[in-house]
Order: C-alpha cells, then sequence, then structure tokens
C-alpha cells in the first residue's frame, strides 16, 4: 500500500466544521468493481451499454474498471489510513440477484458482507446506496424502469439487502440520481439505456421514483429505529441569466425538471403542478400515477443526501449559458456559491431535515510526476471552496452532517470511459496501482482537524 506524504497544504481558512461532523468519500459499483463475470455476476444494462460500438469513449467498459472487488481489502486500508470516518458506496443488484429477482447468489451478497465487516473493522461506517444506475438487463429486457413491475423487483431486492446487511449499515440511500436516468438515459442517450424517447423519460421518472417510496417501506422491518434511509439526488440550482422577468420565468420552469420533480413527491407526495403540465405534452407520466403512489412516494425518510456539481442559468428564451469556468467535464461550471444556496432553499422549502453531501467533486487533468506524485492542486482549491460554502450553510442553520466527496478513486467514468479522473486516488489501470494524489494529502489534514 502506498505511504502518505507529508500534506502539502493550502493556507488555511481557519473554518472549523462541528464536533462530530463526518467527512468520507464516495464510489459507485460499476465504477470500481470490475470482476463483471466473476461469482455468478449477472450482466447489468451498463454492461451491454458500454460493450455496444461507439457508446462509451474509447470502447472502454467496466468489465475490469479498478478491480476493487479482488482489491478490496487495501482500498479500506487506504481509507483508513486517510482518516476518513465514512465510506459510501453501492451494491450491484445484478451481483446480488443475476437475473434481477430469483435466487440470491451468495458469492455475491457475501461480498458486501465483507466489505461491510471491513470497513467496521477499521472503524469506518459504511453508506450503502442500492442502486447507482445498474439496472440488471434481464429487468431491462422486460421494458426496465418503464415498467411499473421494475419499482416492486427493486423493493423485493432492498429487502434482501437490508435483511443480510441489516443495522451493520447505519444509512442507506435508496436511488442514486433518478434524475440522471431519465435525462441521460431516456432524453439523450448518453448513458444506458441509451434511449431517446421523451414520451417514456418521464413514465421511468415516477417508477423510479415509486421504487424509493416501496424501498424505504420494503425495508423498515429489517433496521431498528437508528438506521436512516433516504435517496441521493443530483440537485442543480437554477438561476436566471438576467434580471427580466422572462428568465425568471424559464428558470422556475427549468428547476421544476431539475428539481422539484423529484423533491415535491419525497416531501410534499405531490408532483409539481407546473412541471406535470409541462411533462403532459410530452409524456404520458400521469397516466402511470395510480391511487396510493404518492403517499408511497412520500413515505417519511430520515435524511436527504444531497449531490452538488454545477449551477444552471437559463435565458429569457429557455437556454442554457456558461457564467463560469469549466472543468474537465464539459457540462461543469465551478461556482461554489451554488452548493450553500441548494442546501439553504432545501432546508427554506422542505425542512430541517438532515442532510449529507454525497457527491461533489470534479475532474483534473492528473498524471504521476517523475517523482511519482500526482500534482492536482485544481482539486484542492475546488474543495477548499466547496467545504467553506458547506460550512457557511451549517452557520446559517442547515442541518449538514457529513461530505463525502467524489470520488475516492479514479474510476470507470460513464460514457466518458476512463478518459476523465475524479479521484483522490491516482488509479493505474495497467497495474492496478493506487497512488494519493496531492489533494488526498490535503484532505486527510482536513479530516484529521475538522477545519479547512
Amino acid at each position: 500500500m502506498p505511504v502518505l506524504a507529508q500534506s502539502d497544504e493550502k493556507p488555511r481558512l481557519g473554518l472549523s466544521f462541528p464536533e462530530g461532523f463526518v467527512w468520507g468519500a464516495a464510489t459507485s459499483a460499476y465504477q470500481i468493481e470490475g470482476a463483471a463475470n466473476v461469482d455468478g455476476r449477472g450482466p447489468s444494462v451498463w454492461d451491454t451499454f458500454s460493450r455496444s460500438p461507439g457508446k462509451v469513449r474509447n470502447g472502454e467498459t467496466g468489465d475490469t474498471a479498478a478491480d476493487h472487488y479482488h482489491r478490496w481489502q487495501s482500498d479500506l486500508d487506504l481509507i483508513k489510513q486517510l482518516g476518513m470516518r465514512s465510506y459510501r458506496f453501492s451494491i450491484s443488484w445484478s451481483r446480488v440477484l443475476p437475473g434481477g429477482w430469483g435466487p440470491v447468489n451468495a458469492k455475491g451478497l457475501d461480498f458486501y458482507k465483507r466489505l461491510v465487516a471491513g470497513l467496521h473493522e477499521r472503524g469506518i461506517a459504511p453508506m450503502v446506496t442500492l442502486y447507482h444506475w445498474d439496472t440488471p438487463q434481464t429487468l431491462q429486457d422486460l421494458g426496465g424502469w418503464e415498467h411499473r413491475e421494475t419499482a416492486y423487483r427493486f423493493a423485493d431486492y432492498a429487502a434482501i439487502v437490508a435483511q443480510a446487511l441489516g443495522d451493520a449499515v447505519p444509512a442507506w440511500l435508496t436511488l442514486n440520481e433518478p434524475k440522471t436516468i431519465v435525462q441521460n438515459g431516456y432524453l439523450s442517450g448518453s448513458h444506458a439505456p441509451g434511449r431517446c424517447d421523451p414520451a417514456a423519460a418521464y413514465v421511468v421518472a415516477h417508477h423510479q421514483m415509486l421504487a424509493h417510496g416501496l424501498a424505504v417501506q420494503a425495508m423498515r422491518p429489517y433496521l431498528n429505529n437508528g438506521t436512516r434511509i433516504g435517496p441521493a439526488l443530483n440537485l442543480h440550482p437554477c438561476y436566471p441569466a438576467d434580471d427580466s422577468a422572462q428568465a425568471v420565468e424559464q428558470a422556475h420552469k427549468l428547476d421544476g425538471f431539475e428539481n422539484r420533480l423529484y423533491l415535491d413527491p419525497i416531501f410534499k407526495s405531490a408532483y409539481p403542478e407546473d412541471t406535470l403540465a409541462a411533462i403532459a405534452g410530452i409524456s404520458p407520466m400521469a397516466d402511470h400515477v395510480l391511487d396510493g403512489d404518492l403517499k408511497t412516494i412520500g413515505e417519511p425518510i430520515d435524511l436527504l443526501a444531497v449531490q452538488y456539481y454545477t449551477p444552471i442559468y437559463v435565458t429569457a428564451s429557455g437556454q442554457t449559458e456558461q457564467k463560469h469556468p469549466l472543468s474537465k467535464a464539459f457540462w461543469q461550471q465551478i461556482y461554489p456559491q451554488g452548493l450553500y444556496d441548494i442546501l439553504t432553499r432545501v432546508k427554506k422549502d422542505y425542512g430541517d431535515i438532515p442532510l449529507t453531501i454525497t457527491e461533489n467533486g470534479l475532474p483534473t487533468p492528473d498524471e504521476v510526476g517523475p517523482d511519482g506524485t500526482v500534482n492536482d492542486a485544481g482539486r484542492i482549491a475546488f474543495f477548499r471552496d466547496h467545504f467553506a460554502a458547506a460550512h457557511r450553510a451549517i452557520a446559517d442553520g442547515v442541518n449538514l452532517e457529513s461530505f463525502h466527496v467524489w470520488s475516492l478513486m479514479d474510476n470507470f467514468e460513464w460514457q466518458e470511459g476512463y478518459d476523465e479522473r475524479w479521484g483522490l486516488v491516482y488509479v493505474d489501470y495497467a497495474t492496478q496501482q493506487r497512488i494519493p494524489k496531492r489533494s488526498a494529502h490535503w484532505y486527510s489534514g482536513v479530516i484529521r482537524d475538522n477545519q479547512v
């Protein structure tokens, strides 16, 4: 395992976080595990999509990824060495249930049992995401999220995993970014399953939200009162690009699609009426909202996981506009104030629910230098400013409990393959060597002192 050098820190801002604030990092199964055909794992939509010509940059797949399935113990050692107290990861649905339902794959479930036990042995709290975009291909063949039955299959899967891992996992996240499935998987087609079908997209949105509520109900009997459940939503503050009334109106409209379509049913048991009206012209989503669905979606949750990457600016004509510098990701404007704005907005509009940040980060052009180090100063500056924004939100009354950076290590970045590096830890994919970057050393100091 690599030895951590002394931290090379930027001057501190002198911002101390509350006692007990938890720092960690996040990953997802398909992006790091590899072992695509090992120990009975079934194929997911991302196996199919990434192996389809022209879908992923350089034709790359997650077949091997960062080989975490075989290297999990040394990876957990590295998490401990960095000082993290929480690790957010996802479970591969098709590793546990290769067909999406039916017999449990004991070897797949045992992997996650060992992972959770290994985290506890190292004093690290597991935070488990049940679904991070990797729908079992067998379910997709039957209609996937367009089919209502998939929501019930997901609830069955959630109950199986909750029963197996139970209270050893103090925090459970049901779905990761349902909006991304809608927008990238069914509108642009840039993600699995690669559809460009607006009519289907919002049916998929509703069935995912239903799956969330059904999963919360299904898991409760297997968990004690101290174990918490919630969704992980990527929230984008939507700002008018100018002061015109038209731009303000367009920003509110887009906010319905970006945020309220997912927040309102969870917290208010209702979809936003203006957004439903807009959807009615493009999708039969409303026909799929059956009696009792919204009550189920609004099943009380214990925490909300917020994922923030970028703001969106909307012009009077409804177009988007760039206002801030971009990262290596073409879609990401770097604007730390947006994190403060979305955190305080959630409290204002939806109440004082406990919040955790489960993704925040950026890709930088990382390379191993001649001295064997990786200097990613841009990532340090990014985190420093976003941590400061989170600190200000806490000072203004937001109940933010923890911060998980994206990502623990470089990984398979969906349609970008291995071209973008988002990790604190550099992965040499040819050798699978892990090299903590300069940002990892810096972050370790932040964790140690609970201060930015």
